[in-house]
């Protein structure tokens, strides 16, 4: 197999191993290395453990600060409100919250923002009716990094307010008791941690915060929440953030669907039989079946039905609001679909980013628009949904090599936008629609070259190579014994050829199916996912006459059918004659 350029334009490299002088001597080795695994570490990697991977929470500046407070609000029975965000994330970081204190008797308001009225962040308005409705402590989760202006009228109320985030902060911190986030400008050992979703620094306040309580013999005569048992929605929260699948995370992940597996959590366990899933969920279902069904709430209904799916008790309420999220995922993806319609026809030629902005596209769906248009057209995409008034709410998406959120402070700082945020590899923003021009081309001048040379340094990287008949089941299972994978810690991709399309066409919403064979005459199913109307789609369907192949893509397997089949969700092709 040797592929210079692919359909796709693309170079196709074998993923090189961290250690070139140690022959790996079996395949999970293999894929364990290749993916950034110490040789030394192998053993904690195979499987991951909270234990392996789990830092001392008092490196985290503010994290002990934050700890005392919360435990002298629970011995004091002070009001708690914890206020989160309307994503994944920040249902998940506020379930677990609320679960954690519930268990230690204080049943904690929750306030999360509508999308449409009230955006993103804490707000003055939402800051004064908390401290009037009687709360003495508000917990931010998965934001107030930057809610400068919410947090000095809460302590005007005053309110102490605890900050738990992990989106880029400025140098100036908001005034605030506590804030606890390991990409604090002045974070030390902690910042060794700032790929942490901010449900895993929730997860690490209620360690830090487990721990004082017990100094203080808070749990003499009483049983002692376990942790642990919160595991799932750890797990849930930090695939659907696209959250890095590197040390910590990755234990979060594999030990959390572990918990998952035993729907202990009466909500999650309605969400999953709403997905139709019939076996113990993969982390490839939270970031596609469950995640986004949870995200549907806050984007195109109620901001808090995440929340209380996830914390409730009444398996009657859990499943009347997982059919409810089940419903408005698909009026998502409707109004999704419309947007990116549109979106797509205003992309300009010749930039590096696209920026693109309309009058009256859904803010709910602009940043899974923003992520479509980075994978179609390879490049930063950020979307804009202007209201009446003229302002425009965006969200972007970023490629590798290319932090998005950074550019997104310059870009605060320049004056072109009202606010903005968030990390590497997504961000969103207020902007005037008289800004945006401006905005755009401050972005294309900032980083063109960065851009430039990610896109040069872009191949697709191979794990092995197989013919038709080699994509088994027990292929697939192999594979899988080096995961969980995700946002950096890869799906293993396999190439297969040389192969004849025996049959091609367009099933679904564009979507290709071929049955391929080889030279031995064993054939294998592979799926070209939105492909239809791409030159990878058309290769495909022009392939069915004479010409051979090499496929590369994913191997997984068909559970639908009677007998389970290995297939291959193709993510490029190559000419091989």
């Amino acid at each position: 197999m040797d592929v210079e350029r692919s359909i796709l334009g693309q170079p196709w490299r074998w993923r090189a191993t961290a250690a070139e002088d140690l022959a790996p001597t079996d395949l999970v080795t293999q894929l364990l290395l290749a993916r950034g695994c110490p040789p030394e570490a192998l053993d904690d990697h195979r499987a991951p453990s909270i234990r392996a991977f789990m830092p001392d929470p008092s490196i985290f500046r503010d994290m002990d600060t934050a700890a005392e407070r919360v435990a002298d609000a629970i011995e004091r029975s002070e009001k708690i409100a914890v206020f989160g965000d309307y994503d994944v994330d920040g249902a998940t970081s506020s379930a677990l919250l609320v679960l954690l204190l519930r268990q230690l008797g204080v049943e904690a308001r929750v306030y999360i923002p509508d999308r449409m009225t009230e955006g993103y962040g804490p707000t003055v308005a939402a800051m004064t009716r908390l401290a009037q409705e009687g709360a003495s402590l508000i917990v931010t989760v998965d934001c107030g990094a930057q809610a400068f202006d919410a947090l000095a009228a809460a302590h005007e109320a005053p309110v102490d307010v605890i900050v738990v985030d992990h989106h880029q902060c400025s140098s100036e911190l908001p005034l605030a008791h506590a804030v606890v986030n390991p990409n604090r400008l002045d974070e030390g050992e902690g910042a060794a941690h700032g790929h942490l979703a901010a449900v895993g620094v929730a997860f690490l306040l209620g360690a830090a915060l487990l721990r004082v309580l017990r100094g203080r013999g808070f749990f003499r005569g009483r049983e002692e929440p376990r942790l642990l048992d919160l595991l799932d929605l750890v797990a849930l929260g930090t695939v659907a953030d696209v959250a890095q699948l590197r040390g910590l995370n990755r234990a979060f992940v594999a030990q959390g669907l572990k918990v998952m597996a035993g729907r202990r959590n009466i909500g999650l366990a309605a969400l999953i039989e709403a997905s139709r899933l019939t076996r113990a969920p993969t982390a490839t279902d939270l970031g596609f079946a469950l995640g986004p069904r949870i995200n549907a709430g806050g984007r195109v209904g109620q901001a808090d039905l995440g929340v209380r799916l996830l914390t409730t008790t009444d398996p009657a309420e859990a499943r009347a609001i997982a059919a409810e999220l089940d419903r408005l995922n698909e009026e998502r993806r409707a109004i999704e679909a419309a947007v990116q319609a549109e979106a797509e026809t205003m992309s300009a030629a010749g930039r590096s980013m696209t920026v693109v902005a309309g009058r009256g596209w859904h803010p709910g769906v602009i940043g899974i628009v923003a992520g479509r248009l980075k994978e179609k057209l390879a490049q930063p995409a950020i979307v804009i949904a202007i209201d009446e008034h003229g302002v425009g709410k965006g969200s972007g998406r970023s490629i590798t090599g290319v932090d998005l959120g950074q550019a997104i402070h310059a870009a605060k700082e320049a004056g072109l936008i009202v606010a903005g945020g968030g990390h590497a590899m997504a961000a969103g923003l207020t902007i005037a629609a008289d800004k945006i021009q401006a905005f755009a081309d401050f972005l294309e001048e900032l980083l063109r070259d960065r851009i430039a040379a990610a896109v040069a340094d872009r191949a697709l990287l191979i794990d092995s190579v197989h013919a038709p008949g080699g994509v088994t089941p027990d292929l697939v299972n192999a594979l899988e014994v080096g995961g969980p994978y995700g946002a950096g810690w890869p799906s293993p991709r396999v190439a297969i050829g040389r192969v004849r399309a025996v049959r091609v066409d367009v099933v679904g919403n564009g979507h290709v199916r071929a049955i391929v064979a080889g030279d031995d005459g064993r054939s294998l199913k592979a799926m070209a996912f939105r492909a239809a109307d791409t030159p990878l789609g058309a290769a495909l369907l022009g392939a069915a006459s004479h010409r051979r192949l090499w496929l590369a893509g994913r191997a997984k397997v068909d559970d639908w059918a009677q007998r389970p089949a290995a297939e291959l969700h193709i993510d490029d092709a190559a000419w091989a004659d």
